[in-house]
Order: C-alpha cells, then structure tokens, then sequence
C-alpha cells in the first residue's frame, strides 16, 4: 500500500481525499460551529464573513474545515517538491499531515490555529526560496507580512518571527537592506490593524490582543490517551531522526539548510503552541505540518523497506488507537 503514495499520480490525491474523510468521518457525524472568542478580533471577524455564508451550519462548517486540512497536505506535500526536500516527489508528507491531524478531534473542527496554519505554511514556503529568488526583497517583504498575519491572529505567534530571522541568516548573504525591507514587512500588518480599528472606534481591542499563558495540563487528563500519543511519537521521530542521518549527507547544502529551517520550525511551533492562550484548545496543530515533514523522512527509506513499511503502519495503528482512546 505504501507504493501508491511513493509516487506522483493524480489517482493518488483522490485516495488521499477518501483516507481523509474516512478518517474524519467521526467529526463530520458530530460537526460543530466555531464560537467567538474575546480578545480575537480579527478572527471574530472572519467568524462574521463565514456565519454570513454558511448560514451558522455546524455541518458546512466542519466540512469545509476537513476540506481546508486536505488542501493545507497538498500545499505542505507541494512545498516539499518545489524545495526539493526529499530525494523523490511522493505523496508521504501530505499522508502524514492527514493521519496526524486524525489524532483528536478537536484538529478538525475550524478554529484559530487553522487559520494560522495558512499564514505559517505559505510563510515557509517563501522563505524555502529566499536562495533561488531573482527578487529576494520582495520575498523578504512578504514572508515577514504573512509571519506577522499570524501573529495578528494569536499573540503568541509572534514568536514565529525568529523563523524568519533564522531563514535569512541560513539562506541569504548579510545585506542591511534587506534585513530593513524584512522589518518593515513585519510592521506593515500591525500598523495597518491598527488604522482599521481606529476608523472603527475599536482601538481598545487592541489592548486584549497581548496574551500569553502556559498551557500545559497541571492535571493530566486522558492519560490512555496521552501515554499512546507521547509513546507512538517518540518511535516516530526517533525512527524519522534515524532516516535523516542516512540521508542528509547525500543532501547539497541549501537543503541541509531548508531542513534546518523546517526542524526550527518544529520547535517554535511548539513554544507558540505552549504559550498560546488556554481558550484556543486545539493550538498543537501548529506543530503539525512541521512535524509532518520530520516524519515523512521515515518513509522515504528504500535501501531497507522493511523500516518505511513500519513506519508506515505504525503511523496508522498510533492514529487509530488514539482515536480509540478519545471515544474510551
């Protein structure tokens, strides 16, 4: 079975869609409609724009964010092939997102780490090309605008600023321009919030959008749950690590670098994750994509099929006990 993902064929993107809604069936049986939350006023606001379209359907609501999950694996499984992060065009890192965005229900439904994703995804992408660029400026310009999107969106998110300053230093030659056309990329978003909420006499929600908080559960909860997530994800990314020793050497340096980049990725995803606020419940979808690339190495193996075949299976038996675990 894993030979249909190994290879590009359109047959396989409909596969992947019928993997994915089987997988998401339970949330669409069970749909439910995103609720405001205080302090997110730019969220609130695309809430607004979607209520008006979808009429407040819990359905079309969960449906379009499934949807929304399966074009964020394709745009992710694109940025792969384009930055040439592996050594073959396959389908893997798009499969993973979808079977780890399976591990809990609440990644499924449309929220603000969702939204988010776009904004880090397209982000990244951008900055993956900062050294094949004929115009890096620009580049610069807009990887910092769609950075700061996201931490419009939630506070924390700011922190993904240090990704771009590490994919600048990583990719390009020291130029002060360029660092200036970066910053001022990344203030154009605020500055411009800032204006709207003015015209609107709403300046003061502004004062709500600084938050932070430690979500990390005092008291565990779910600890069937969590004890096969953390157990099946340490296999994962131990047997992922030990894929990418055996193929970074045959790897040219921009891409040694791009990988740098994306493990950076990992980890600032995981502290924005950390110290997002309480109230946005389903923020370790943030780490996903990252992570998804991380451990679609391990399928990448073919010297030895035996371990991408394990890795494989393995993957889909994790996602299936935890759903299991959830509905326990």
């Amino acid at each position: 079975m894993l030979n249909l993902f190994r290879n590009k064929s359109p047959y396989t993107v409909l596969i992947l869609l019928i993997i994915a809604l089987v997988l998401k069936s339970g949330v669409l049986v069970n749909p439910q409609a995103p609720a405001k939350i205080e302090g997110y006023f730019f969220y609130n606001s695309i809430l607004s724009v979607f209520n008006v379209l979808f009429g407040g359907s819990a359905f079309l609501y969960t449906l379009v964010s499934v949807l929304m999950l399966f074009a964020q694996s394709l745009y992710l499984n694109s940025i792969t092939t384009r930055h040439k992060l592996f050594t073959k065009s396959t389908f893997f890192p798009a499969l993973v997102f979808v079977l780890f965005t399976s591990i809990h229900p609440y990644f499924n439904y449309f929220s603000v780490p969702m939204v988010m994703n776009w904004c880090t995804l397209i982000g990244l992408d951008i900055c993956l090309s900062f050294n094949q660029s004929t115009s890096p400026r620009k580049n610069l310009f807009n990887a910092a605008f769609v950075f700061a999107l996201a931490g419009l969106l939630h506070f924390s998110a700011v922190g993904y600023i240090l990704l771009l300053i590490a994919a600048i230093l990583l990719l390009r030659p020291f130029n002060a321009g360029e660092w200036t056309v970066a910053s001022m990329g990344y203030i154009t978003p605020f500055y411009f919030a800032a204006c709207i909420l003015f015209i609107a006499d709403m300046l003061p929600a502004f004062a709500h959008w600084p938050d932070l908080d430690f979500t990390v559960i005092r008291k565990i909860k779910m600890p069937v749950y969590m004890s096969i997530l953390g157990s099946g994800l340490l296999v994962l990314t131990g047997g992922s690590f030990y894929a990418m020793q055996q193929q970074m050497p045959k790897a040219t340096i921009y891409v040694r670098r791009a990988w740098i980049v994306v493990v950076i990725y990992i980890f600032l995803s995981a502290l924005v994750a950390l110290f997002g606020e309480t109230s946005v419940n389903n923020a370790w979808l943030l780490t996903i994509p990252a992570l998804s690339l991380f451990i679609a190495q391990g399928l990448m193996v073919e010297k030895t099929k035996w371990f991408s075949n394990f890795i494989f299976y393995f993957s889909i038996i994790l996602v299936l006990a935890c759903q299991w675990a959830v509905n326990k």
